[in-house]
């Protein structure tokens, strides 16, 4: 059976929750052997430490995303320090920097009402503060980066020190010319479903320049979801109309990926495992 490991994904959303008993025996029959669960915001957490030990196969990762920058309490970097220090297996994430939500995206749209959005200058603030409990901790920081690769970079070249067992850029679809210079500093890559739709196909090809060593697959579920003709697990829709995307459609992303790289898929697999164990599972030195 082939092993499969989901670097990136939201298990615990709401849209999620009715779907969790199905989803777990879905995943169990196609092989999964880890997922990395995400949080985003203070009021996550919990949920994602009782997810994680409701389930073996999820590993927790906490964070302050850079939508949730501007909404985070006095408190957020005690919390966050004690659902590390508390947890060896818990990584660090979702952060990172988003310039398309201060300026690209419409002042309508439903995602950001409410929402105080901080400044790219208080997103770097709150990114360096977590790279560096990243990186005192040793673990694994799942990076966020929107219109801001080029400022990603920045933050992490300027960083005084970066996790050793590396970082993970979610979702890569930056400039081919900076794969490189993320790489040099640690970063591994994860491949994602987004990646097979005919608007970001384009951006497939960056998966045929990611070092062997460096490569990750994601669903990035529930969100993401792929074209109806690949999805092979289907869970309905969300409240917003969208399409929900069931986790166990890492196989999709395995299967496309392997193509992409003219790799059979057990060989894939046995790549993708080696590098998720090195940055995710293998316990803090």
């Amino acid at each position: 059976m082939t092993p499969y490991h989901d670097a990136h994904l939201h298990f615990h959303f709401a849209e999620l929750h009715p779907h969790h008993a199905v989803i777990a025996a879905d995943l169990e029959r196609i092989g999964l052997q880890h997922s990395v669960v995400n949080g985003t915001h203070e009021d996550e957490w919990p949920l994602i430490a009782e997810l994680a030990q409701k389930y073996s196969w999820l590993l927790p990762s906490y964070g302050v995303h850079p939508w949730d920058c501007g909404q985070r309490s006095p408190h957020w970097q005690q919390r966050l320090r004690h659902a590390i220090a508390t947890d060896p297996r818990a990584g660090v994430g979702e952060i990172g920097l988003d310039r398309w939500i201060i300026d690209g995206i419409r002042p309508d749209d439903p995602r950001i009402a409410g929402l105080r959005v901080a400044p790219l200058s208080e997103q770097i603030e709150v990114f360096a503060w977590q790279i560096a409990l990243a990186a005192e901790f040793n673990r694994a920081a799942s990076i966020h980066a929107t219109q801001a690769y080029g400022a990603v970079l920045e933050a992490l070249r300027t960083a005084p020190r970066l996790p050793a067992r590396g970082f993970l850029m979610h979702g890569y679809a930056g400039p081919v010319e900076l794969i490189p210079a993320f790489a040099d500093l640690g970063a591994y890559f994860s491949f994602n479903l987004e990646l097979l739709t005919p608007r970001r196909s384009a951006r497939a090809t960056l998966f045929t320049q990611i070092p062997t060593n460096r490569l990750l697959v994601e669903t990035d579920a529930p969100v993401k979801a792929p074209a109806p003709a690949l999805n092979r697990f289907p869970l309905g829709q969300a409240s917003d109309g969208t399409t929900l995307n069931h986790p166990a459609n890492i196989t999709v992303a395995y299967d496309a990926l392997a193509t992409l790289r003219h790799m059979p898929l057990e060989q894939l697999a046995q790549v993708v495992t080696e590098n998720f164990q090195r940055l995710f599972v293998n316990l803090p030195a």
